[in-house]
């Protein structure tokens, strides 16, 4: 699929996925001058990046750290 597509695809706009693709965060790949996503590849990558992500636990913020940590 095209960047345009994938963006689409991945809710974040075409200025986002190409500073994920370039920052190497996305897998993607240069067909001459454009770039090309797989959606298969997309779904495994998203599905790693869920696993990364434990259920049920949230991150937490610098701001809330910092206050735990004085208390």
């Amino acid at each position: 699929m095209s960047l345009r597509q994938a963006s689409q695809y991945l809710g974040v706009s075409p200025d986002t996925l190409y500073r994920y693709i370039s920052d190497g965060h996305v897998p993607a790949f240069k067909l001459g001058n454009r770039w090309k996503l797989r959606k298969t590849v997309l779904d495994r990558w998203m599905e790693r990046k869920m696993r990364e992500v434990r259920p049920g636990k949230r991150r937490e913020s610098p701001s809330r750290r910092r206050e735990r940590k004085a208390s």
